[in-house]
């Protein structure tokens, strides 16, 4: 196995991913639009991934947040609401938002599993700071870093509890970039001590399964490297002072804010301390040449893999699905 996840083309595998993938053995997959028609369709794509290699367990990651970031749309699947609704509803009723939030996740992720996705990257833990780029904006659950972990925790209890492994994103924190990393790099020049204030929600939940790296630059740890590809930011930060030691991903490493080809970039980032090296977009060149460039998966991260896909709760009726949904829009019907 290579400590990659890779992205695919279409609706279907082409019988070159098919071969390519059989070979190289990825840790995952990740779908994005491109790939998802409708329940029938996106379910015999995810068993096909799965008959590759037999894994039962495998990691098929998406981004189906809510908002303006869902994958699987409407009018085949009904739209979510963002992480800053139940920021609205915290101000007036704290435990009624971390309910809310829990529901939300489990009904999310009832969907998901029906359609056999075992991971999604969510929750965004990055505290909202004002000014900052509108990359996070409405995404975010909060700018205070209590709430934001409060309410993150729940959405890790919602996935799990339906059924699907939930990502800590982006440590250690997006929240103050001024720029899009899908576009440009970040470069966040605040001093350590302001940094808490980012840390502080990844610290609370650093007994997650998975967290998603950020491509930017943080001036106080590694003026030289955005933290996907800093040693110094993995080990002291995310590591020692979050104190975060499960899986630990890229965000895709296609995104302009990195320099270099893919693959480069791959191998950088798991000598820098990853676990797994993200390329979402199916570009066969790239993959070919990440699957060269990587050894296989340690076995350090070979078990942390491992431990976050054995946290799956069972299956759940779909036919929750409507009830957890009534519940949820209850609660926020307060805000």
């Amino acid at each position: 196995m290579i400590p990659a996840i890779f992205g695919l083309s279409g609706l279907t595998l082409t019988d070159n991913e098919r071969a390519f993938f059989r070979d190289s053995d990825p840790a995952g997959y990740i779908l994005f639009g491109r790939n998802i028609e409708n329940r029938e369709q996106l379910r015999r794509l995810t068993d096909d991934l799965r008959s590759l290699d037999g894994r039962s367990n495998l990691p098929i990651l998406i981004d189906q947040e809510g908002g303006r970031v869902a994958r699987m749309k409407s009018p085949e699947w009904p739209d979510f609401p963002s992480g800053a609704a139940f920021d609205a509803l915290y101000e007036r009723a704290p435990a009624s938002a971390i309910e809310a939030a829990r529901l939300n996740a489990m009904a999310l992720a009832v969907m998901l599993a029906e359609v056999g996705i075992t991971v999604d990257c969510l929750p965004l833990l990055d505290v909202r700071q004002p000014g900052a780029s509108d990359v996070i904006g409405d995404r975010a659950l909060g700018s205070e870093p209590m709430r934001v972990a409060a309410l993150g925790r729940a959405i890790l209890s919602g996935l799990q509890a339906g059924g699907v492994v939930g990502i800590v994103k982006h440590i250690p924190g997006h929240g103050r970039a001024m720029a899009d990393s899908h576009e440009a790099l970040p470069v966040v020049s605040a001093l350590d001590r302001d940094l808490q204030t980012d840390l502080a929600p990844f610290a609370a939940l650093r007994d997650a399964a998975m967290a998603m790296t950020c491509h930017v630059v943080f001036e106080a740890w590694d003026p030289d490297r955005p933290a996907t590809l800093s040693p110094t930011v993995i080990d002291s930060v995310i590591r020692q002072r979050i104190g975060f030691h499960g899986l630990l991903m890229t965000d895709d490493l296609d995104m302009k804010a990195l320099s270099g080809d893919v693959p480069s970039r791959a191998a950088d980032a798991i000598a820098a301390g990853c676990d797994i090296a993200l390329n979402c977009w199916g570009k066969m060149d790239d993959m070919i040449g990440i699957a060269k460039a990587l050894d296989p998966i340690s076995m350090i991260s070979l078990a942390r893999l491992e431990g976050a896909m054995d946290r799956i709760a069972g299956a759940h009726d779909p036919r929750q699905f409507a009830t957890l949904v009534d519940q949820r829009d209850a609660l926020l019907a307060v805000a």
